[in-house]
């Protein structure tokens, strides 16, 4: 059996910059445990499947440990490779998800998604938090999937070091790390050493948060955001209420063959 594989650095204008995902467009479902073992090969933050239904296609995202429920930027890849390169040309992607559906178009260049808005509230600061991270957030908030830190300023962001040992054992699967930007509205850091990510290098499903967060704190529904990684990336952000809208670039650093 062999299947094609893209790799695309999603949330990026040049190759080796924002995040890498690998994709792997499918005709029919391969069993749960063989797409693990192909995120597994791949070592790569996110691997996408997709299979067309008719007018929708069913995505999947694995890690090279585990599926997950949402994963923006192996969505924005995946959307990126049906239209780069198998020559779809309707004016919207609609995935069937496990966090419902999602709706993904392009215009000039950028890929525009529609993802859930989700509800946090806050929660004591900890020490056990402030020893993870390395620093002591200003506030502290949980998601029903992540938990986020704010902090005062940019730069401490930028400097953290956490400990990812200790990452792992707090609440939530992952942590987010935020504060305002200088040359952005926001910026933020995002580390998941549970699923083997350290720190993903940008991250579409964090900002399900991130926007509602910073559009009510700043009192605007458009944001930019940069996610302050080693690779970086940038992002348009729209808080919509109930749903987010994020858009971002992409580009194609690799197309292969799986052989099985």
């Amino acid at each position: 059996m062999d299947l094609e594989l893209y790799q695309v650095d999603a949330f990026a204008d040049t190759v080796f910059s924002g995040n890498p995902a690998a994709v792997i467009p499918l005709y029919e479902w391969l069993s749960d445990d063989l797409m693990q073992n192909i995120a597994m090969e791949n070592n790569l933050s996110e691997t996408a499947f997709f299979v067309r239904k008719g007018e929708y296609f069913e995505l999947r995202w694995f890690t090279p440990e585990s599926e997950v429920d949402l994963c923006g930027h192996a969505t924005l890849a995946s959307a990126h490779v049906l239209y780069e390169h198998l020559d779809y040309d309707d004016p919207v992607v609609v995935f069937e998800t496990k966090s419902g559906r999602l709706f993904v178009d392009r215009e000039n260049g950028f890929y525009s998604m529609d993802f859930p808005a989700w509800p946090f509230h806050e929660i004591q600061v900890t020490e056990r938090v402030a020893a993870a991270l390395g620093a002591r957030p200003d506030k502290l908030y949980m998601g029903h999937r992540d938990m986020m830190a704010v902090f005062e300023n940019e730069a401490q962001v930028r400097e953290l070091k956490p400990d990812f040992r200790l990452v792992a054992k707090v609440d939530g699967l992952c942590i987010i790390c935020t504060a305002p930007g200088l040359d952005y509205d926001f910026v933020s850091r995002f580390f998941t050493p549970d699923v083997s990510i350290p720190e993903d290098p940008v991250t579409g499903s964090a900002h399900c948060m991130l926007v509602p967060y910073w559009a009510k704190r700043l009192g605007k529904s458009q944001l930019t955001a940069f996610q302050a990684s080693a690779r970086g990336g940038v992002l348009k952000c729209e808080d919509l209420g109930d749903r987010v809208k994020l858009s971002g670039q992409a580009v194609t650093y690799m197309k292969g063959m799986i052989v099985l």
